[in-house]
């Protein structure tokens, strides 16, 4: 099934108009914040050299980020809106720029991907559990390191029971009517929301210091409420422990570097691999 007629069907969310609202919002502060998340978690202050592949590409702001420390980009979207916003920045920033590729395209399309070879970096922040077949796109994301190349990927987390229910509220939201799909994401909002809240009026005397403050947190640049729909909306959707994932890659020659997970709770395990086989 393609891509709009998973949208029609309510199997799939619009990553991609989602995405081109946050590039409203998009400033230099925020790509800084990007650019430095990518030098932290990769242990790096260039990638002049390297070669980098975003996997689900999104507003383009990581492939933005990683073409700005040096490194030779190629990015893919299944979403076509996300294509566009990918290639919008690009010309913003790097117009005409042979070293920054931008197409559509499937982690789970084996054949495209072969014709792509492998990268020094392989990146895929919080899109891999959103093709409906997750652990193929694992398999197939790894497959594009090249030997002692670098992965890093962020996988929502599996809290049994919640996850499940959170499953329901994204179906929900995606067979609404967009005019009515409120009555989804406002409830979460306060529900994901809501403590932070108090825990801001009490600490800093601000109910909305964290929400003001979103952008920094993690040092990603991004947006409170466009990540909130992208929560609430997100299908297909998928859930690992963090031990699932560290085995899933150890089984196949990867050593875990760096690893920051979400306490348990809600949102995304980031893992950081060394490609020490020669398997892929």
């Amino acid at each position: 099934m393609g891509h709009r007629k998973e949208v029609e069907s309510g199997d799939r969310f619009e990553f991609g108009a989602n995405w081109a609202l946050f590039l409203k919002e998009l400033n230099e502060d925020r790509i800084l914040m990007a650019v430095d998340s990518l030098k932290r978690m990769l242990d790096v202050e260039t990638l002049e050299g390297k070669t980098f592949l975003d996997i689900g590409s999104g507003s383009g702001l990581f492939s933005l980020a990683a073409r700005q420390l040096g490194a030779k980009v190629h990015s893919i979207d299944f979403d076509p809106q996300s294509v566009a916003c990918t290639r919008k920045l690009r010309e913003r920033f790097f117009a005409n720029d042979s070293q920054w590729v931008v197409e559509e395209g499937s982690v789970l399309d084996e054949n495209h991907l072969r014709g792509l070879g492998q990268y020094d970096v392989v990146y895929s922040w919080g899109v891999l559990h959103h093709t409906g077949k997750m652990w193929q796109a694992l398999e197939n994301a790894g497959s594009m390191v090249s030997g002692g190349g670098t992965l890093f990927v962020s996988i929502y987390n599996d809290q049994g029971g919640i996850s499940r229910r959170w499953l329901l509220a994204k179906r929900a939201y995606n067979s609404l009517p967009k005019g009515f799909r409120w009555l989804v994401w406002l409830p979460s909002l306060l529900k994901v929301w809501g403590p932070q809240v108090i825990r801001d009026v009490i600490n800093q005397g601000n109910p909305f210091h964290s929400w003001i403050h979103y952008a920094e947190s993690g040092a990603r640049g991004m947006s409170a409420f466009r990540d909130l729909i992208d929560w609430v909306g997100g299908l297909p959707f998928e859930v690992a422990k963090p031990e699932e994932i560290f085995a899933f890659y150890h089984e196949r020659g990867f050593m875990l570097e760096r690893m920051i997970t979400c306490g348990g709770g809600l949102g995304c395990n980031e893992f950081v691999f060394t490609n020490k086989s020669d398997k892929f």
